[in-house]
């Protein structure tokens, strides 16, 4: 163990807490909610408004919508960002708590290391400060100290005059008993211990871990020893290798699905000259009398000890800002699938389709119960086929559904095919139309719990039929059933650990559930699980006290739930209303302790709660309150303006569904056949999924299109979540038809408006290189329909200007994606200014250039001059060497 009063330790402890940005100091109490407004650039006031709502266990979403005033009306967002930068700033002081104790108990706890501590702004510097007093493991240097060389290392870093001859002194310690034999021994065993301790130094560390992440590369080899066959696919990574600061996240987890298959072998190169010549200037000071031998252990130290270390660290932060980014990804689509459009009072005949096992059939009212299940082959001769067509049309005559819904499994394709004709003849007049659906998801519904539960006299494949037909009606309310890993809108979802994942999407899918709200009477227990305030087995008491004691009839019926505290019942009655209520409020979003509120203002506004839901009334409404000097009327009522706008809202769209402004799905009639495609072919289709490189979208072929990110725009698109979202209705454009492997590429960007390409290169993205895409795995998504269209859809409202998600109601519960404001962009490829002109004294060497430009034109300039005087022209005087 290092001694702390060797001034090359003390020396380091208050290096690593000696950074000089002010904003960051010891995070008391009292400096957290600065600290953190000044990080995510938000008002202090308002992060400690929303860290004392946090601290009293409220969710982010009833922070949202009940103290908009004291939290300056931050979006969810902004509220999940202040938590998690508290979360991890508690984080911190429980390990600075930790870690001052263990040194405390060791008798080592010195001021200067107490203030390095305290001033560590990181997890990661903390760690560094700490380093050095860790119970060490086996080394080279320990077995160095075991022999008794400890004390020689330390008189050679002290300078002790003992050491001015200091062969003679390391003879001194020649012990064969413990292996020394000899002074040449001895001092390596001594400079070992030196190289070590040089390793723990805070600062060294700090700066070539600077130097690793700015300059480091991530070089991939191919495995020795590997089949071709497990290489395939990832050719592209074989001999590849590219800076640590630009390998973007989907490329990052590819290679590491390579290297855990075992296809690729892969490491992080750094500049090893460039960090021993840091560790010499550090730790090798010319005025020390042994900087030699100093500046011999500095360099032992980063190429044996630092630099693997913080190689390791900088792949390890690489992979997990990689699995963060696609979590983020991850939860961004599901977010949008589970807040797709829903078509209620739709009756749907689903079909599940199959080649081993067949296809199966479901018909669904528009309630979600189970009107019929059928099921049949498609495979075989003529006569099967006839067969299913027979039983699939008198399904159809009996039920009279008013959509089909065909998932996207093995058989789409046959199944697509057999709607399509019985719909172009049998049910030409029956006004029916199909759209194809993801099924992802529903075979994990069929063979779960609460599709036993819930479907228990039918077969796994009937029920994965139902789940089709219910995802059709209301995406929220089935998709919640299934595991949000399963749902396939992810980036290397399966490579994700498996807690963090769990977390994030369970906040998705809550934070989904309350901006849509449920109804106390028919919302299943598996939905209801998630409002804010309830778990699980609160939802379950919920719908099994509705089964007992019938329909409830006011909100504050929920508090004669068994089990149901009254800090639930407080953080869940905003997200929940009962429809049929006698009083008004009860059937709209108006949270109970609101009431008294709700019905002064109508008051004030000559309104009676009766018309509440009547045409004409939330104009009326909104108008009175707009009138009203906004202040003196909230201070009237007793809450703030926030409020009063959030509670207008409420009020003037009472139990309104926001999923009900988005535009439907695509329906067709018809099939759109991969032999049809060719490059210029405008499609209309829907996005499936969007990950880094791009977007899957549906084009009504049984395979995606792919939207490569290139093609999204004719100038430079840095995310391809800036222009498309999850279940976006999209205009499109085939770019490329590959026929041996069945896939399309598809364009944003309309056949002629682009510039010209050259050759059959894809267009560059900045930085000049085509990168490799993703390997295999996760990034493709199944298909769903869509057909050829000959003029400009109808632009999706979800592909308008979006507003943030914060109030729940309309005027305030914003845009689906959950994001911060996002507006289309359009990029236009910019000519360059012409350059300017180097001055005659750059020529004549008395003035500096200013850029390599400058260097250019003045060889420009030179070559031109030479080409004269070959040919006779005017010689000009000479001009320097640049």
């Amino acid at each position: 163990m290092p001694n702390p009063a060797l001034p090359v330790l003390l020396r380091s402890p208050l290096r690593v807490g000696g950074f000089q940005r002010p904003n960051v100091a010891l995070m008391t109490a009292a400096k957290l909610p600065e600290t953190i407004a000044e990080q995510l650039a938000l008002e202090a006031g308002a992060v400690a408004g929303v860290i004392e709502q946090l601290e009293a266990g409220h969710s982010a979403p009833f922070i949202v919508r009940s103290c908009p005033d004291a939290t300056g009306g931050m979006q969810e967002p902004q509220v999940v960002a202040v938590r998690d930068r508290l979360r991890r700033a508690r984080q911190l002081d429980d390990r600075k708590g930790t870690v001052t104790r263990l040194l405390d108990g060791q008798g080592k706890l010195t001021d200067a290391l107490r203030q390095a501590i305290d001033r560590a702004e990181s997890l990661q510097r903390l760690d560094d400060v700490y380093l050095p007093y860790k119970a060490g493991v086996a080394s080279p240097a320990g077995e160095a100290i075991e022999q008794g060389l400890g004390p020689l290392a330390d008189e050679v870093l002290a300078e002790s005059p003992s050491t001015s001859d200091l062969d003679a002194r390391c003879a001194e310690f020649v012990n064969e008993d413990k292996g020394v034999t000899d002074a040449a021994q001895a001092l390596a065993g001594a400079g070992r211990v030196i190289a070590e301790r040089f390793s723990y130094d805070a600062e060294l560390r700090g700066r070539v871990r600077s130097l690793v992440r700015k300059k480091g590369k991530l070089v991939c080899e191919r495995a020795e020893g590997v089949k071709d066959k497990k290489v395939e696919p990832f050719k592209a990574y074989l001999d590849y290798r590219e800076p640590l600061s630009k390998t973007p996240p989907h490329r990052v987890l590819a290679i590491n699905r390579g290297e855990r298959s075992g296809a690729l072998r892969v490491t992080v190169e750094a500049d090893t000259e460039a960090a021993v010549v840091i560790a010499k200037e550090l730790l090798a000071p010319p005025t020390h009398i042994h900087t030699e031998l100093l500046a011999g252990c500095a360099e032992a130290a980063v190429r044996s000890l630092v630099l693997p270390a913080l190689a390791e660290e900088a792949r390890h932060e690489l992979s997990e800002r990689a699995e963060s980014h696609a979590l983020e990804v991850f939860a961004r689509n599901l977010r949008n699938l589970l807040l797709g459009p829903r078509l209620p009072g739709k009756r749907v005949l689903a079909i599940d389709p199959g080649y081993q096992n067949g296809c199966h059939i479901a018909v669904v009212e528009p309630c979600g119960a189970v009107a019929a299940t059928e099921s049949f082959s498609i495979v075989g001769d003529g006569a099967a086929i006839a067969s299913a067509r027979a039983r699939l049309l008198a399904v159809a005559q009996e039920h009279t559904p008013t959509l089909i819904a065909i998932g996207n499994g093995k058989a789409c394709r046959p199944a697509e095919e057999l709607v399509a004709s019985l719909l172009a003849d049998e049910l030409k007049q029956a006004d029916l139309e199909y759209l194809v659906v993801s099924e992802a998801g529903a075979n994990v519904y069929a063979g779960s719990t609460v599709g036993r539960e819930e479907l228990p006299d039918l077969d796994a494949g009937a029920r994965s039929a139902v789940s089709i037909a219910r995802r059709v009606q209301d995406p929220l309310s089935e998709l919640v059933k299934v595991d949000p890993a399963s749902v396939g809108v992810g980036l290397y979802q399966h490579d994700a650990k498996g807690k963090p994942m769990r977390d994030e999407l369970e906040e998705v899918v809550r934070s989904c559930v309350a901006y849509v709200g449920v109804d106390l009477n028919t919302a299943a227990a598996s939905r209801m699980g998630y409002v804010p305030g309830l778990n699980p087995l609160t939802a379950r008491r919920v719908v099994e006290h509705r089964t007992a004691h019938g329909p409830f009839k006011t909100k504050a019926d929920l508090k004669a739930v068994a089990g149901l505290s009254a800090k639930a019942f407080a953080e869940a009655a905003g997200f929940a209303r009962v429809p049929d209520a006698d009083d008004p409020l009860d059937a709209s979003w108006v949270h109970p302790d609101d009431y008294g509120v709700a019905d002064k203002l109508l008051s004030i506004v000559g309104l009676d709660k009766s018309s509440l839901g009547a045409e004409g009334t939330g104009e009326r409404l909104r108008q009175a309150v707009a009138e009203r000097e906004t202040p003196a009327l909230a201070a009237e009522l007793g809450i703030g303006p926030l409020r009063l706008r959030s509670l207008t809202n409420e009020l003037a769209s009472p139990g309104r569904d926001p999923r009900d402004d988005l535009a439907p799905p695509v329906f067709r009639r018809g099939v759109v056949r991969f032999e049809d495609l060719k490059p210029g072919v405008e499609l209309q289709g829907a996005v499936l999924n969007v990950v880094d490189f791009g977007a899957f979208v549906d084009i009504g072929l049984s395979d995606s299109g792919l939207l490569h990110i290139s093609r999204m725009s004719t100038g430079f698109v840095s995310d391809p979540h800036a222009l498309v979202a999850v279940g976006d209705r999209i205009r499109v454009w085939v770019d490329s038809v590959d026929t041996d492997r069945r896939r399309v590429a598809l364009t944003l960007v309309e056949p002629g408006s682009e510039p010209p390409r050259h050759g059959s290169k894809a267009p560059r993205r900045r930085g000049g290189s085509r990168r490799p895409v993703a390997a295999s795995g996760d990034g493709a998504a199944g298909a769903t329909g869509a057909e050829p269209s000959t003029k400009t859809p109808k632009r999706s409202k979800t592909q308008k200007d979006r507003q943030q998600v914060g109030g729940r109601r309309p005027g305030g519960r914003g845009d689906r994606r959950g994001g911060q404001h996002e507006k289309k962009r359009t990029y236009e490829s910019r000519s360059k200014a012409p350059p300017k002109p180097i001055t005659r004294e750059m020529e004549e060497g008395k003035e500096a250039m200013r850029t390599f430009g400058d260097l250019m034109q003045f060889h420009e300039k030179k070559k031109e001059q030479n080409k004269q005087d070959e040919t006779g022209g005017d010689k000009g005087e000479a001009s320097p060497d640049a």
